[in-house]
């Protein structure tokens, strides 16, 4: 990477920006340290975070932003620490997904455990700040740098366009469908939402080994879709008014991926059996609804939250991925339209996810 290279990416200077009003600029990425990866992005995945930080929907956003944290690239500068740590050389393809940065000290509890993502000092890859004071810009650009400890490489088998999505999409359901059984402890698995989230649940807990996967949606009209994701049975929860007593005592697991803060929460724990478990991976902007604690007490529901995943589970998940052959429902947008991109995201029109590609990039997938 020659010195005099720009950073250069599409700008959000306020929450207008969410409404196709990003700018092209230049921008200024950490100071380079020997712990770094620069790379040269070919793609970037387009994800609801995305959404919720240029409207400053889950609190103030450090503009100017560019957001963007579904990165591949090709590794065009390693510093030799980074090299040293995970093997990366220049020229290889490499990733980042939402996290690009934590302590890593060895008594932090949450670092020494591949729990990167709770630590208390966690860097997100935009709208961040490092540690040096700097901030930390996505990938809706022409390169990124990020901390080598958080870089991960592509499995040959994977095409570009499928991998970025899965860098936080993918992970940020496959982390806890692996973390609670999905397909040896828990056998029943219910996804909430068929969105881009949701897609990469039906997917993931299919190729986990799950026996049955229910798909959650309020209408019907995704139903043939799940069924090609991988789902057994689906709920139409706004058009099958007895679903709750249709379908009761009959999931090990639920992942709900919606963002809402009028979701049936109390009807989908009546669908988990005994010591059931609901994982919510949604973040709305405001707050979850209530229910009842009998909810809770009756089948000894446990209710818990996740977050991403470490480097280590998104290694897992790729590798997982390449073996069985997982292929995303993606769109391939250009670089140049990520405005538009945006608002159609905004508007729920993905089917499933979208994959910025740049056009001007030098590496052989672009």
């Amino acid at each position: 990477m020659a010195s005099e290279s720009k950073f250069v990416g599409w700008l959000a200077y306020d929450e207008s920006s969410v409404a196709g009003n990003m700018k092209w600029g230049v921008f200024e990425p950490k100071p380079f340290t020997e712990d770094d990866v620069d790379i040269e992005i070919t793609h970037s995945g387009i994800c609801g975070s995305d959404i919720h930080t240029l409207r400053s929907g889950w609190g103030p956003t450090m503009y100017p932003c560019v957001v963007g944290h579904e990165i591949v690239g090709k590794a065009v500068r390693v510093g030799s620490k980074a090299q040293q740590e995970r093997g990366i050389k220049v020229g290889d393809r490499v990733g980042v997904g939402a996290q690009s940065g934590s302590c890593l000290k060895p008594e932090c509890a949450m670092c020494s455990s591949n729990e990167e993502p709770r630590c208390l000092h966690r860097v997100d890859t935009y709208n961040s700040i490092y540690p040096d004071g700097s901030k930390s810009y996505g990938g809706y650009a022409n390169y990124n740098r990020s901390p080598g400890h958080f870089v991960v490489k592509i499995p040959d088998e994977l095409d570009s366009a499928d991998a970025a999505p899965m860098l936080c999409g993918g992970i940020t359901v496959y982390s806890p469908l692996k973390k609670n059984g999905c397909g040896s402890t828990a056998k029943t698995i219910g996804i909430v939402g068929i969105g881009g989230l949701g897609h990469f649940g039906l997917l993931f807990a299919k190729a986990l080994g799950a026996e049955k996967i229910t798909a959650i949606s309020r209408t019907s009209s995704k139903r043939a879709d799940a069924e090609k994701m991988g789902a057994d049975v689906f709920i139409a929860t706004n058009e099958d008014h007895n679903w709750t007593e249709k379908h009761s005592n009959s999931l090990d697991l639920i992942i709900s991926t919606v963002s809402s803060s009028d979701m049936p929460l109390s009807g989908y724990l009546r669908l988990l059996k005994l010591n059931g478990r609901f994982v919510q991976v949604g973040a709305p902007e405001d707050f979850l609804p209530g229910f009842s604690a009998f909810s809770l007490i009756v089948h000894g529901v446990n209710i818990s939250g996740s977050l991403i995943g470490s480097p280590s589970e998104i290694e897992e998940m790729l590798q997982l991925a390449a073996a069985k052959r997982i292929k995303p429902w993606i769109q391939k947008i250009p670089m140049k339209s990520a405005n538009k991109a945006v608002v159609d995201m905004a508007h729920g029109k993905a089917r499933y996810r979208y994959t910025l590609v740049n056009d001007n990039a030098t590496s052989d997938e672009a």
